[in-house]
Order: structure tokens, then sequence, then C-alpha cells
């Protein structure tokens, strides 16, 4: 049984940083990212890693997020760096195994300038 367990979330001021985490359980996932979604808005990709070390942004995000992964503690973190009030969202882990899809709980970032 998958389990995925989201930390990190919070309130800060336009420019500060947080750092999300997200450990998941029961599988090993190539494809670890996570996912915001703000009020009336669709969710979209923020960042993304492949166990082959591959990575990739959204562009709203490119020189402020980093992603970075832990495999030997099945972990994905995302440092968030200088961020703005449009960074406010609910941020979802997303991992892949094979065909499989899992999503975790979801954590608020509110930004307030």
């Amino acid at each position: 049984q998958v389990q995925l367990v989201e930390s990190g979330g919070g309130s800060v001021q336009a420019g500060g940083s947080l750092r999300l985490s997200c450990a998941a359980s029961g599988s090993f996932f190539n494809f670890m990212g996570w996912y915001r979604q703000a009020p009336g808005e669709q969710r979209e990709l923020v960042a993304s890693s492949t166990s082959a070390g591959s990575t990739n942004y959204a562009d709203s995000v490119k020189g402020r997020f980093t992603i970075s992964r832990d495999n030997t503690k099945n972990t994905v973190y995302l440092q968030m760096n200088s961020l703005k009030p449009e960074d406010t969202a609910i941020y979802y882990c997303n991992v892949r195994s094979g065909f499989m899809n899992y999503w975790g709980q979801g954590t608020q970032v509110t930004v307030s300038s």
C-alpha cells in the first residue's frame, strides 16, 4: 500500500523560503514531482524529478525552486526561495511507478506581500 506524507507548508512573506518534503512508502517511484493548485485555477506541474536524474521546472519557478530527491529514503523535496504572492497554492506531491499514479494530501503554501 502506497502512502505519501507531505510536510513543510506554511505562511511566509514575499521573498521568503520554504522547503516541502514528501516521503513515499510502498514502492520505488521513477517519477517524483510537485504540482500546485491555486483557487479557481487548474492544477499545474511545478517541478519533477526522475530516477535517471532528469529534472523539469515550470517557467514561473525556474531559478527560484529546486527539486531534489533522496532515493534511499524515497523522499522528494522542493526548496522554494524568493517566494512570490502568486506562488500561493496548495502543493501536491505526485509519484509514479509504471502505470500507477499517486497523490499526496496537499499542503498549503501562502505568500503574503
